[in-house]
């Protein structure tokens, strides 16, 4: 560095320092707001609606699938008990039986957690795009630079979660 003149070394601490004034000053205006989607799937009005439109439509193919595997169950323990005293046939041929019973009722059951899947991602999907669009009006009417929907941590006075849920809930 003896070759470096000493002007050059004044006027880099003069940039370094009037650069970092602008960063802080940046930073002081920059309004960060933050949302738990998780909190919203939960208490929004319109979630609690799509839920209870799930479980209304979804209701009687479950207690379908549960019968039937009640049904397999009991068939199974009657089985236990009397394989003992079965002849070979008749005990190979009820095995067979039960064996049909189980690959039918994991099929139902398969297909009945896809169509629930499939409806419950279809309802939150709504759910998420009218909150997006809530969210968006909240950080434009309050002068929010970024809106982060996922962080592992944040300091609660950055969180709009409550003014988003109220806005969706008192809309129409």
């Amino acid at each position: 560095m003896k070759n470096f003149p000493r002007f050059y070394l004044r006027h880099f601490a003069v940039a370094a320092t009037v650069g970092l004034l602008a960063v802080t000053a940046f930073a002081q205006d920059f309004r960060i707001g933050f949302v738990n989607t998780e909190r919203v799937f939960r208490e929004a009005n319109m979630a609690k609606a799509a839920q209870t439109k799930l479980e209304q439509e979804f209701s009687r193919r479950e207690k379908e699938v549960q019968g039937l595997g009640t049904q397999l169950k009991s068939a199974s323990e009657k089985f236990e008990r009397e394989a003992p005293t079965l002849p070979e046939s008749q005990r190979v041929s009820r095995q067979r039986q039960l064996v049909e019973q189980d690959r039918e009722f994991q099929r139902k059951q398969r297909e009945f957690q896809e169509d629930l899947n499939l409806r419950k991602n279809e309802e939150l999907q709504q759910v998420l795009e009218r909150a997006n669009r809530v969210i968006k009006q909240v950080a434009e009417a309050e002068k929010y630079d970024l809106v982060i929907q996922e962080a592992v941590y944040i300091n609660p006075k950055h969180d709009i979660t409550d003014k988003v849920l109220s806005t969706l809930n008192n809309a129409k």
